[in-house]
């Protein structure tokens, strides 16, 4: 499932995320969502969350519930 859309996503899921610095690359980073920092219901490139890890970044793929 893609992170487009703020109501998908919730604090406590894991998700795949892209940082800035890897935008080009298109590495992913793997972690637990704490915060959600889109305000907006959807967001084309993917919701922007901060990981329990504290690394931020958007939101590629939703891995589990």
């Amino acid at each position: 499932m893609s992170g487009t859309q703020r109501e998908d996503i919730k604090p406590g899921l894991r998700v795949a995320i892209v940082l800035k610095r890897d935008q080009r690359s298109g590495n992913l980073t793997e972690g637990i969502v704490q915060d959600i920092l889109t305000r907006s219901p959807r967001h084309t490139h993917g919701i922007k969350v901060r990981l329990e890890s504290g690394e931020v970044g958007r939101v590629k793929e939703i891995l589990s519930d």
